[in-house]
Protein backbone atom coordinates (compact mmCIF):
# COMPACT_ATOMS: atom_id res chain seq x y z
CA UNK A 1 0.00 0.00 0.00
CA UNK A 2 2.91 2.50 0.93
CA UNK A 3 4.18 2.01 -2.45
CA UNK A 4 1.32 2.53 -4.54
CA UNK A 5 0.27 5.78 -2.27
CA UNK A 6 4.07 6.93 -3.04
CA UNK A 7 3.76 6.20 -6.83
CA UNK A 8 0.17 7.96 -7.47
CA UNK A 9 0.40 10.70 -4.78
CA UNK A 10 3.99 11.68 -4.72
CA UNK A 11 3.20 14.89 -3.23
CA UNK A 12 1.68 13.35 -0.24
CA UNK A 13 5.45 14.16 1.41
CA UNK A 14 4.65 13.48 5.21
CA UNK A 15 6.01 9.91 6.26
CA UNK A 16 3.02 9.80 8.95
CA UNK A 17 0.51 10.81 6.08
CA UNK A 18 1.38 8.24 3.96
CA UNK A 19 0.96 5.79 6.51
CA UNK A 20 -2.16 7.25 7.93
CA UNK A 21 -3.38 6.43 4.69
CA UNK A 22 -2.12 2.95 4.24
CA UNK A 23 -3.58 2.27 7.70
CA UNK A 24 -6.71 3.23 7.06
CA UNK A 25 -7.77 3.11 3.30
CA UNK A 26 -9.97 0.90 1.54
CA UNK A 27 -8.67 -0.05 -1.81
CA UNK A 28 -11.79 -0.47 -4.29
CA UNK A 29 -11.68 -1.48 -7.90
CA UNK A 30 -14.30 0.13 -9.66
CA UNK A 31 -15.78 -0.79 -13.38
CA UNK A 32 -16.75 1.04 -16.04
CA UNK A 33 -20.13 2.92 -15.81
CA UNK A 34 -20.66 1.96 -12.46
CA UNK A 35 -21.72 4.73 -9.88
CA UNK A 36 -18.92 6.02 -6.91
CA UNK A 37 -21.49 8.53 -5.21
CA UNK A 38 -24.85 9.23 -6.00
CA UNK A 39 -27.03 11.91 -5.63
CA UNK A 40 -28.90 12.55 -2.33
CA UNK A 41 -26.70 9.69 -0.48
CA UNK A 42 -24.38 10.57 2.77
CA UNK A 43 -21.09 10.46 1.75
CA UNK A 44 -19.02 8.21 4.22
CA UNK A 45 -15.67 8.41 2.64
CA UNK A 46 -13.31 10.48 0.28
CA UNK A 47 -12.18 9.00 -2.77
CA UNK A 48 -8.74 9.10 -3.98
CA UNK A 49 -8.05 8.16 -7.49
CA UNK A 50 -5.04 5.78 -8.03
CA UNK A 51 -5.93 4.88 -11.61
CA UNK A 52 -8.88 5.61 -13.83
CA UNK A 53 -11.22 7.84 -14.43
CA UNK A 54 -14.55 9.49 -12.72
CA UNK A 55 -17.34 11.62 -14.81
CA UNK A 56 -18.68 14.23 -11.43
CA UNK A 57 -22.05 15.40 -12.93
CA UNK A 58 -24.97 17.35 -11.11
CA UNK A 59 -27.94 16.14 -11.16
CA UNK A 60 -31.98 17.45 -10.53
CA UNK A 61 -34.42 15.76 -8.52
CA UNK A 62 -35.87 15.01 -12.03
CA UNK A 63 -32.74 13.73 -13.08
CA UNK A 64 -31.79 16.17 -15.54
CA UNK A 65 -28.05 16.32 -15.80
CA UNK A 66 -25.35 18.26 -16.67
CA UNK A 67 -21.24 17.54 -16.96
CA UNK A 68 -19.13 19.74 -14.54
CA UNK A 69 -15.80 18.11 -14.80
CA UNK A 70 -13.71 14.93 -14.98
CA UNK A 71 -10.96 13.63 -12.45
CA UNK A 72 -8.21 11.27 -13.11
CA UNK A 73 -5.42 9.49 -11.42
CA UNK A 74 -3.82 11.79 -8.40
CA UNK A 75 -6.74 13.02 -7.40
CA UNK A 76 -9.82 13.23 -5.33
CA UNK A 77 -13.79 14.59 -5.56
CA UNK A 78 -13.78 17.53 -2.77
CA UNK A 79 -16.98 17.65 -3.11
CA UNK A 80 -17.08 14.73 -1.14
CA UNK A 81 -14.77 16.42 1.24
CA UNK A 82 -17.31 19.16 1.59
CA UNK A 83 -19.65 16.59 2.71
CA UNK A 84 -17.94 14.28 4.73
CA UNK A 85 -17.54 17.43 7.15
CA UNK A 86 -20.53 18.68 6.99
CA UNK A 87 -22.71 15.53 7.00
CA UNK A 88 -24.36 16.43 4.16
CA UNK A 89 -26.20 14.46 1.27
CA UNK A 90 -24.26 14.44 -1.75
CA UNK A 91 -24.92 17.27 -4.36
CA UNK A 92 -23.69 15.37 -7.18
CA UNK A 93 -23.31 12.31 -9.12
CA UNK A 94 -19.72 10.15 -9.56
CA UNK A 95 -19.47 7.34 -12.28
CA UNK A 96 -16.28 5.73 -13.42
CA UNK A 97 -15.76 6.56 -16.95
CA UNK A 98 -13.14 3.84 -17.72
CA UNK A 99 -12.13 1.22 -14.77
CA UNK A 100 -10.68 2.87 -12.25
CA UNK A 101 -8.31 2.38 -9.05
CA UNK A 102 -9.72 3.92 -5.89
CA UNK A 103 -8.53 4.30 -1.74
CA UNK A 104 -11.52 5.31 0.41
CA UNK A 105 -10.92 7.63 3.41
CA UNK A 106 -13.35 7.67 6.32
CA UNK A 107 -14.72 11.01 6.46
CA UNK A 108 -13.83 11.12 10.51
CA UNK A 109 -9.92 11.85 9.46
CA UNK A 110 -10.85 14.82 7.39
CA UNK A 111 -10.64 17.48 10.36
CA UNK A 112 -7.31 15.91 11.65
CA UNK A 113 -5.63 15.53 8.86
CA UNK A 114 -6.29 19.32 7.55
CA UNK A 115 -4.89 20.37 10.74
CA UNK A 116 -1.96 17.92 11.20
CA UNK A 117 -0.67 17.74 7.75
CA UNK A 118 0.56 20.44 5.29
CA UNK A 119 0.66 18.29 2.21
CA UNK A 120 -2.98 16.89 3.02
CA UNK A 121 -3.85 20.49 3.50
CA UNK A 122 -2.44 21.43 0.12
CA UNK A 123 -3.53 18.73 -1.90
CA UNK A 124 -7.58 19.45 -0.89
CA UNK A 125 -6.97 23.42 -1.40
CA UNK A 126 -5.78 22.90 -4.74
CA UNK A 127 -7.64 20.88 -5.76
CA UNK A 128 -10.62 23.00 -4.37
CA UNK A 129 -9.32 25.53 -6.29
CA UNK A 130 -9.03 23.60 -9.75
CA UNK A 131 -12.31 22.39 -9.61
CA UNK A 132 -13.47 25.88 -8.94
CA UNK A 133 -12.14 26.95 -12.17
CA UNK A 134 -13.70 24.08 -13.91
CA UNK A 135 -17.24 24.89 -12.57
CA UNK A 136 -17.01 28.61 -13.34
CA UNK A 137 -15.79 27.45 -16.72
CA UNK A 138 -19.06 25.11 -16.88
CA UNK A 139 -21.21 27.82 -16.10
CA UNK A 140 -19.80 30.09 -18.62
CA UNK A 141 -20.34 27.73 -21.51
CA UNK A 142 -24.19 27.04 -20.68
CA UNK A 143 -24.55 30.84 -19.59
CA UNK A 144 -22.93 32.60 -22.52
CA UNK A 145 -22.16 29.77 -25.47
CA UNK A 146 -23.75 28.09 -27.95
CA UNK A 147 -24.48 24.37 -28.27
CA UNK A 148 -21.82 24.35 -30.98
CA UNK A 149 -18.87 26.06 -28.95
CA UNK A 150 -20.35 23.65 -25.81
CA UNK A 151 -19.99 20.57 -28.17
CA UNK A 152 -16.76 21.55 -29.17
CA UNK A 153 -15.19 22.33 -25.65
CA UNK A 154 -17.03 18.91 -24.45
CA UNK A 155 -15.50 16.74 -27.31
CA UNK A 156 -11.62 18.58 -26.36
CA UNK A 157 -12.47 18.21 -22.64
CA UNK A 158 -12.89 14.53 -23.43
CA UNK A 159 -10.00 14.22 -25.46
CA UNK A 160 -8.00 15.35 -22.58
CA UNK A 161 -8.94 13.26 -20.35
CA UNK A 162 -9.25 9.85 -21.76
CA UNK A 163 -5.67 10.91 -23.23
CA UNK A 164 -7.06 9.45 -26.84
CA UNK A 165 -8.73 11.53 -29.76
CA UNK A 166 -11.17 8.12 -30.53
CA UNK A 167 -13.92 7.25 -27.68
CA UNK A 168 -16.88 5.22 -27.38
CA UNK A 169 -20.07 7.20 -26.45
CA UNK A 170 -23.36 7.96 -27.46
CA UNK A 171 -25.37 10.80 -29.24
CA UNK A 172 -27.75 10.53 -26.07
CA UNK A 173 -25.00 10.58 -23.71
CA UNK A 174 -23.24 13.52 -25.24
CA UNK A 175 -27.21 14.85 -25.53
CA UNK A 176 -27.60 13.98 -21.33
CA UNK A 177 -24.11 15.96 -20.05
CA UNK A 178 -24.79 18.97 -22.39
CA UNK A 179 -28.53 19.03 -20.94
CA UNK A 180 -29.38 19.08 -24.82
CA UNK A 181 -31.65 17.04 -27.26
CA UNK A 182 -30.10 13.89 -28.91
CA UNK A 183 -31.46 15.41 -32.31
CA UNK A 184 -29.92 18.77 -31.86
CA UNK A 185 -26.73 16.51 -30.86
CA UNK A 186 -26.69 14.39 -33.69
CA UNK A 187 -26.99 17.40 -36.05
CA UNK A 188 -23.98 19.37 -34.95
CA UNK A 189 -21.71 16.07 -35.00
CA UNK A 190 -23.09 15.17 -38.65
CA UNK A 191 -22.19 18.68 -39.65
CA UNK A 192 -18.69 18.98 -37.54
CA UNK A 193 -18.31 14.97 -39.72
CA UNK A 194 -19.61 16.65 -43.01
CA UNK A 195 -16.66 19.70 -42.32
CA UNK A 196 -13.68 17.08 -41.77
CA UNK A 197 -13.14 17.79 -38.24
CA UNK A 198 -14.40 14.19 -36.58
CA UNK A 199 -15.20 11.11 -38.34
CA UNK A 200 -18.19 9.16 -36.64
CA UNK A 201 -18.72 5.45 -36.20
CA UNK A 202 -21.18 3.13 -34.12
CA UNK A 203 -21.16 4.45 -30.49
CA UNK A 204 -17.46 5.88 -31.26
CA UNK A 205 -16.38 9.60 -32.17
CA UNK A 206 -12.73 10.22 -33.30
CA UNK A 207 -11.47 13.94 -33.35
CA UNK A 208 -9.25 14.90 -36.72
CA UNK A 209 -8.67 18.75 -36.64
CA UNK A 210 -11.25 20.30 -34.48
CA UNK A 211 -10.78 23.64 -33.54
CA UNK A 212 -10.72 24.69 -30.15
CA UNK A 213 -14.09 26.95 -29.01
Amino acid sequence: MHELIQRHFPFFKEPELVDAIANVAKEVFVKEGEPIIKFGEFIKSTPLIAEGLLKVVRQDEDGHEILLYFLNGGNTCVMTVTCCMKQEKSKIKAVAETDTHLLLIPFHYMDEWMRKFRSWRNFILQTYSARFEEMLATLDSVAFESLDSRLLRYLHEREKALQTSEFHITHQQIAVELNSSREAVSRLLKKLETNGLIKLGRNKIKLLNLPQP
